[in-house]
């Protein structure tokens, strides 16, 4: 029975008895302690703990599931034997307070023994050493036996507290010819009955409502469905290693068999949760997903093969899953092409790194390559430590971790003290105050300010003197400091008796706003100062700020309302603007994108800066802009009807004002995540 034909029948049985037939959730859990959904029952926590309401009584699933990150990995087990996944999935029905122990061992054993034909021989089943109704309804519906399990195997709980209960394993008999036992007794169906609440202190009451949570995978059904030991060996899997064996040029053998293994078993986990929505990326689910490619691209190389390999099997990944999950299809061109940017960008990585390598590994002793080279090769070529330790383990060495993790904290070290001027050493100051910047929107005011501070060379000081490289700490400023992607203004702080200092730029650090630059004359804590600031500039980097606004507006509206900014930078007279789009953008979208942005400059609309409550700014449909935090109080700014932003940077009051704007680049800088340039005023013209 083929793959498609087990899902089926699983599901029109518990059809037939009254579940609810639900598609499979997302594999981004709604749960923020898990990376993945990792089980069948994740869906469905909230309900079998009791904090959502059932939508129905009964309900089956096949639910898709992936491990392969956190306490829930079995990444390194794959290949290697012939039951570990990364992507699996899971048969499951589900009692939401309706039928109990007596209904759940009934259909398990007459869907198994009666519709699948299942030899009784063949099956075991075990039971909680507590649970003697459920060893009793084996003995009656199957003349069976049930083996007395402890807590360890058969007792299921969400935690130390709270629902919990006894489960029922089934276990199936592969034969005597296999020596190993765990391969010989395979678990098939787990049946979790969710009768207790336990507290504290260890007391279990009954639950009011009690529940039916099963699993059974469908990979374990298959195998044994098909006569066979090795899940690798069903019809699922051989059709796809055929595909493999077709892309790669290479048959497969005993000696390569784990490589095709590993290549099809990660197809299905990469292309399933980008399907899903997962980005490759360096941190958390995402730089899991990374991890699986990479390990995939691997071991094709380790075949032999060189260039595109899962972006070129996915087609096959569809043909084989696509009718039970229509999204495969529905996302092709956006996964084929996000997988294509990470072959290519690994492939370039891979390359450079391998020359290190190359000359490194022949002067490895007793089998362990020095940490301090596996950092260089993190360092300098983006290798991180798990590929350099994949990479030798086909060679029969291994990586000295310890020293590898020396090297990583003291970059760490001197990366802070590299920081330490602009970050650190102000964070310390706890007895500063807050800047006073409620001015920076007037820039042709001449403040007059006091000298909180000065920071030169790493140290606080009293006085410096002229030409010193200086940060300066001020009561208060008409600076704008360097803030949601718009750089910090520039000028001059100016005494009686002239020019003290030109400031190159304002940073912040947290309320403090720094004033960076060179000493033109002595300076000491406790000065008077007029905060001067370059006019000019701060017109450029306005008119460059409203223009970003126009850009995020044109590019919803020519690409799509979906498009989000992932970052910007806003300089004198350009824009740099990062946003989520799938694709390279044709030439007629930019050039679309550049005529709307013009088109709305023409118009010379007015663009309003209020303050007002964020409920009130919600309200009036205000977008937030990617990284900003925002009070109780903020600064909307509305252009004509096409824009309307929360937003803290400086702007022009009239569109006009950007004179012109022109595309000048767009590009990728990761998965899914594009890059557009743009300058506008003078230099644009």
């Amino acid at each position: 029975m083929k793959y498609n034909d087990i899902r089926k029948v699983f599901l029109d049985y518990f059809e037939s008895h009254g579940h609810k037939i639900v598609p499979s959730a997302s594999l981004i859990p709604n749960d923020p302690t898990l990376m993945f959904t990792v089980a069948g029952m994740v869906p469905w926590k909230g309900i079998l703990q009791g904090t959502e309401p059932a939508f129905a009584p009964r309900v089956a699933d096949v639910q898709k599931c992936l491990r392969a990150g956190g306490k829930h990995n079995d990444l390194d087990e794959v290949g290697f034997d012939g039951r570990h996944h990364t992507f699996f999935e899971m048969l499951g029905n589900w009692s939401f307070g309706d039928y109990f122990k007596s209904g759940a061992i009934e259909m398990s054993w007459d869907l198994l023994t009666n519709v699948l034909k299942l030899n009784p021989a063949r099956l075991r089943v075990t039971t909680h050493v507590s649970d003697d109704e459920s060893t009793e309804i084996w003995r009656r519906v199957a003349g069976k036996e049930a083996i007395r399990m402890g807590d360890k195997d058969n007792w299921w709980s969400a935690g130390d507290t709270g629902p919990c209960g006894p489960c029922t394993e089934i276990f199936y008999d592969f034969g005597d010819s296999i020596e190993n036992e765990d391969d010989r007794w395979v678990e098939i169906w787990n049946n979790v009955f969710m009768q207790y609440d336990r507290d504290a202190n260890g007391n279990l009451t009954p639950l009011p409502k009690q529940n039916v949570d099963t699993g059974a995978g469908l990979e374990r059904w298959a195998a044994l469905l098909q006569g066979q030991v090795d899940n690798y060996n069903t019809d699922l899997f051989v059709n796809l290693i055929h595909a493999a064996e077709d892309v790669t040029g290479v048959k497969q053998t005993t000696e390569n068999m784990p490589s095709f293994k590993v290549i099809v078993d990660h197809l299905r986990a990469v292309g399933f949760a980008i399907a899903d929505g997962v980005i490759p990326s360096n941190t958390d689910r995402g730089y899991v997903i990374r991890r699986i490619l990479r390990r995939a691209m691997r071991h094709g190389q380790i075949l032999g093969h060189r260039g595109a390999l899962l972006s070129k099997l996915y087609p096959a990944l569809i043909t084989e899953m696509g009718d039970a999950y229509p999204e495969l299809a529905r996302e092709e061109s956006r996964v084929v092409e996000i997988i294509q940017n990470e072959e290519n960008s690994f492939a370039d990585l891979l390359q450079n790194g391998m020359k290190l390598l190359d000359v490194e590994i022949p002067k490895v002793q007793n089998g362990v390559l020095p940490g301090a080279v596996a950092f260089k090769l993190f360092d300098t070529y983006g290798f991180p430590l798990d590929l350099t330790q994949m990479i030798l383990r086909d060679k029969n060495m291994d990586v000295d971790v310890a020293e590898f993790e020396r090297a990583m904290a003291e970059q760490k070290e001197r990366s802070r003290a590299n920081t330490k001027g602009t970050r650190t050493l102000w964070e310390s100051q706890s007895d500063l105050p807050a800047t006073d910047d409620h001015y920076k929107y007037a820039p042709n005011n001449d403040l007059e300010s006091r000298v909180l501070a000065i920071l030169r060379n790493g140290e606080f000081v009293q006085s410096a003197t002229t030409g010193d490289e200086v940060e300066v700490a001020l009561d208060k400023t008409n600076f704008y400091g360097t803030q949601g992607g718009q750089v910090g203004d520039s000028g001059e702080l100016v005494s009686n008796s002239g020019a003290v200092m030109s400031v190159a730029e304002a940073a912040r650090v947290d309320d403090i706003v720094i004033h960076k630059g060179t000493l033109t004359a002595n300076l000491s804590v406790g000065d008077t100062v007029k905060t001067i600031i370059n006019a000019t500039v701060r017109q450029q980097t306005a008119r460059a700020h409203t223009a970003t606004h126009l850009l995020q507006s044109a590019l919803r509206h020519v690409l799509n309302q979906d498009v989000e900014q992932r970052g910007s930078k806003v300089s004198p007279d350009s824009v740099r603007f990062d946003f989520s789009f799938g694709r390279a953008m044709t030439a007629e979208e930019k050039q679309a994108v550049e005529d709307l942005v013009n088109k709305w400059i023409n118009a010379d609309m007015p663009v309003t800066h209020e303050e007002m409550s964020i409920d009130d700014a919600k309200k009036r449909g205000a977008m937030a802009l990617f990284g900003e935090k925002y009070g109780d109080t903020v600064k909307v700014i509305t252009a004509g009807d096409v824009s309307c932003e929360l937003c803290g940077g400086t702007h022009v009051y009239h569109t006009g004002e950007i004179i012109h704007a022109h595309v000048n680049k767009e590009k990728s800088i990761s998965s899914g995540i594009r890059r557009i340039t743009m300058s506008v005023g003078a230099l644009a013209e």
